[in-house]
């Protein structure tokens, strides 16, 4: 472990969905590129599901930035939560580069889907440990501040 460093130089804010009431439907985050990650940790928090409401989680995998041939990584999805089980709730799915088909495929994305009812939630794609320099060089742009 490097102790020294300060957190922000190991995790990065790669991607995400913001809170938002999602309706009936499928948001996804943007594209992240797993060259320049050794590992991703995407999760997912779930507020208040709307009346007889289910969440599903899912990575989905692409040849380009712009999602050409994009298509689910096998084995990387949760179980959907449902209302009946609760409401605030988070899951996470770790994410490594072997995880991806061969052939070109690099880019990942969170991809959630809400059946039945709107529901509260956010979601969020973290980069670990990143190949190159500081992992906060590879943050999306909407990161406005990093504090140490």
């Amino acid at each position: 472990m490097q102790g020294n460093l300060d957190p922000s130089a190991r995790f990065a804010i790669a991607a995400v969905i913001p809170a938002q009431q999602a309706a009936v439907g499928t948001v996804t985050s943007g594209w992240v590129d797993m060259r320049d990650f050794f590992a991703l940790l995407g999760s997912v928090n779930v507020g208040v599901i709307g009346a007889a409401g289910t969440v599903a989680v899912k990575i989905e995998q692409a040849t380009s930035a712009a999602g050409a041939g994009a298509k689910d990584v096998t084995g990387l999805a949760i179980v959907p939560l449902a209302k009946a089980g609760g409401d605030n709730r988070q899951a996470a799915i770790n994410v490594r580069q072997e995880d991806l088909d061969k052939n070109g495929f690099r880019y990942v994305r969170i991809s959630v889907t809400v059946g039945g009812a709107a529901t509260f939630l956010s979601a969020t794609l973290v980069g670990l440990d990143a190949r190159y320099g500081a992992a906060g060089a590879n943050q999306i742009n909407t990161v406005v501040q990093t504090i140490s």
